[in-house]
This record gives C-alpha cells, structure tokens and sequence, in this order.
C-alpha cells in the first residue's frame, strides 16, 4: 500500500464526498518531446516527454504508473481479439505482449517513452485501476487515432473510487504534435491530449491513481492510451513532524498553566 499518499487521499475522499469541488473543464496542454528518430521513421521510434505547458506553467516533474491492476480485460485469443494490450513504436524500446498482464501494463505505461502505450481493439472492453509513484494533481492523456473515449475515475490507494466517473473523447482533443507507428498497426496515426484536473474529477487534494475504462461499443472505439500526472506539491516529513512538535509544545504549555492556576 502507498502509505505515503494517505493524508492526501484522506482529504480528496472528504472533498469528494461533501460536493466541494468546483465544476471544471478539462484543460488543453502542449506536449515538449524529443524524438530519437527523424523523417518517416521518426513515429516509429522513441518518443519522449520532456515537459508539458498549459495555463502559463510549464511542467517537467511527473508521477509515472507503477502499479496496475486489471478489473477487467477480454480475453486475446489471436488476431484482433482481446481488448488492452502493450504496444510499442515499430523501432522503439518497449514492450509488446497481447496477452496482457499487469507487469506489462506497467512497463507499458510506467515510463516517458510516448511510444509505449496500451492498445486496444476497437471493439474491445476493459477497465484497470493505474497507480503512480507518487502523488499528483493533474493527468495528462495522449491517445493514438483522436477516433476513440475512455471514462476515468480517481482512486485511493487501494482503489475504491472516489469523486466524479467522467468520461473524455479524444475526437474533441487538440493535436499533440507527433503521430505513432507501432507494431499493431501499419501506418502513422496522429496522436491527440487532453489535461485533467482535480476539479474535474470532482476532488480537490492530490490522488494516488485513477480507474481507465472502455466499453466494447463505437462509442468507445478501443483507446490507444497512455497517462502520466503532475507530482504533487505535499507537506515534506520534516514539516509534518514539525507541526506535531509545535501542536506537543502547545499542549505541554497549556497543562503547565493549569498547573500553575491550581
């Protein structure tokens, strides 16, 4: 369990609950990358992220997936069937494996590499909780084809689900800059971002992951995803045990001038 993000769910399950969060829309980010390859090749192979930027801020500090737990995926039998797989660029590093399990959708998602995603069949249905490595505040979704949606909803550390089920369709996304050749398809396809705030999820303290989903529908279309999220600003140790000092000191001064008034 991410014992570290505990103070913070706490607080996120409390806003949720009492209706505290403003209502929102989701936000538009520019995506700074560097790719490995150039010409044709260029979305074939690696892709990183260096930084994002929206609303006048730019950032490069990430939390990254480590933790996956698949509620559920249709079962890959050969061919196009199944639903969420590992995919990777046609030359890049990375992971392809049809048979998912959460090992592989871990190193699928729990990296920079753009170019590692999870692929899933156009009718395809599966739903998995991602935790990050650290506490966040916004999301940040690409997803290969701008053709496809995906419903998203935060979780705690031990993924119950808290705040708002939203659903985001990448048709409406702006262009992220780059396309994504990978070995389960067989040309470039354009590559499409959306942000996601904590409002929009209807919390208003940091998350330790979210529940991603599809349904097996044209409306969904199989998401070709990947997510990371911006670290959160939380309290650092030293500052927590210093506020339990001075609550101590407090208490010690107060008995002591009761003590003195008997």
């Amino acid at each position: 369990m991410h014992t570290k993000f505990s103070l913070s769910i706490c607080l996120g399950i409390i806003a949720g609950s009492m209706g505290m969060a403003a209502s929102a829309q989701a936000f538009s980010f520019t995506t700074n990358f560097t790719e490995d390859l150039i010409g044709p090749n260029a979305a074939k192979g690696d892709i990183w992220l260096n930084s994002v930027e929206f609303g006048g801020t730019t950032v490069s500090n990430f939390g990254l997936v480590d933790r996956v737990n698949i509620l559920h995926n249709d079962l890959w039998t050969g061919g196009n069937s199944g639903a969420g797989s590992a995919d990777r660029g046609d030359l890049a590093e990375g992971l392809v494996q049809e048979l998912l399990i959460e090992e592989g959708a871990v190193t699928a998602l729990g990296n920079l590499n753009l170019n590692n995603i999870i692929d899933v069949e156009d009718r395809g249905s599966f739903s998995m909780n991602v935790w990050f490595d650290q506490a966040v505040d916004n999301l940040f979704f690409w997803e290969r084809g701008r053709n496809s949606a995906m419903t998203i909803q935060a979780i705690d550390d031990v993924g119950n689900s808290i705040g708002n089920l939203l659903t985001i369709n990448s048709r409406n996304w702006n262009p992220a800059g780059f396309g994504l050749n990978t070995v389960e398809i067989s040309g470039t396809q354009p590559v499409g971002s959306l942000g996601v705030s904590l409002a929009d999820l209807g919390l208003s303290s940091a998350i330790a992951g979210v529940r991603v989903s599809a349904e097996g529908r044209s409306l969904f279309n199989g998401p070709d995803w990947k997510v990371v999220g911006s670290a959160a600003s939380v309290p650092e140790p030293g500052t927590v045990m210093g506020l339990g000092a001075i609550a101590s000191g407090m208490l010690v001064s107060s008995r002591r001038k009761k003590s003195q008034k008997a």
